[in-house]
């Protein structure tokens, strides 16, 4: 049963708690800046009450990426390095249109152990339904066209997601948890993500609360923690 969670209170649904919790957050050509860095900065600030979260960034190969507008990392593992992670992230960006058709990635993810959560920002859903493993499950993208996206023949990235996986039962929330696999909307939904994989290794409201009023995000974490869907 799906249903949106206001997540306070006598609502807030219980994980349990992953000590020493890793999420590794996929690179690419023409990745979209912000759909990786919320995630990471979510955990880079959490880090400040417990040092035994990580975050880190994986790629094809150990090589510099150039992501979306020119900016280049440096990925902390490649595919060959196998690093150990208890969610892995796919961010959107131009760049998908090219990664939904990436053998490389697609054998990457089908080695993951079960336990490792699927995750993604705004368009990295799109490699997640190619590869089938969002049917018959909910999921989201985003939602707001840029001005190439919606004229003709243009199509918003929800509705794009809904052709990719058409038995996708699609949702406009912000952050949908349908067990493994967690999709997030548009591009700064990569907050929201962050905040929702610290409640998934088990951290309690206070502590990410926290987190959001260390980062100056609290208003609108206020604001989006009960836009979420969760599919028991």
């Amino acid at each position: 049963m799906a249903k949106k969670h206001n997540l306070k209170g006598s609502d807030q649904k219980n994980y349990q708690r992953v000590y020493g919790f890793r999420l590794g957050i996929y690179v690419f050509k023409d990745a979209e800046i912000v759909d990786f860095a919320a995630p990471y900065g979510v955990f880079s600030v959490a880090r400040r009450f417990d040092p035994e979260l990580d975050a880190f960034l994986v790629a094809e190969a150990f090589r510099p990426v150039q992501t979306q507008a020119g900016f280049t990392v440096l990925p902390n593992y490649s595919f060959n390095d196998q690093p150990a992670m208890d969610a892995f992230l796919i961010p959107g960006g131009f760049g998908t249109r090219q990664e939904m058709y990436n053998k490389r990635l697609h054998d990457f993810i089908r080695s993951l152990p079960e336990s490792c959560l699927l995750t993604s920002v705004c368009t990295g859903s799109w490699v997640y339904g190619k590869m089938e493993l969002l049917n018959d499950i909910s999921a989201t993208c985003r939602k707001e066209p840029d001005r190439v996206e919606s004229s003709p023949p243009g199509k918003n990235p929800i509705d794009r997601l809904a052709q990719i996986a058409p038995s996708c039962r699609i949702s406009r929330a912000r952050v949908v948890d349908s067990g493994r696999i967690i999709t997030a909307g548009g591009i700064t939904s990569g907050m929201e993500m962050g905040f929702h994989l610290l409640r998934r290794a088990g951290y309690d409201e206070g502590f990410i609360s926290e987190v959001a009023r260390v980062m100056e995000y609290h208003q609108a974490y206020d604001m989006y923690r009960g836009d979420i869907e969760i599919n028991n």
